[in-house]
């Protein structure tokens, strides 16, 4: 998350998105978790 941070603050926002949700299609359980939550809200900015 915090290199999809970086890269959001650049500009670079399609990088950080593409990025960040290649790793959170790894998840399949855990959602409820506060850095899964926090993934999803960035990857919603990022959209």
């Amino acid at each position: 998350m915090s290199l999809s941070r970086l890269w959001q603050q650049q500009g670079k926002k399609k990088e950080a998105h593409e990025l960040l949700a290649e790793i959170y299609t790894w998840f399949t359980e855990g959602f409820d978790t506060a850095d899964l939550k926090e993934a999803k809200a960035l990857l919603e900015e990022l959209s």
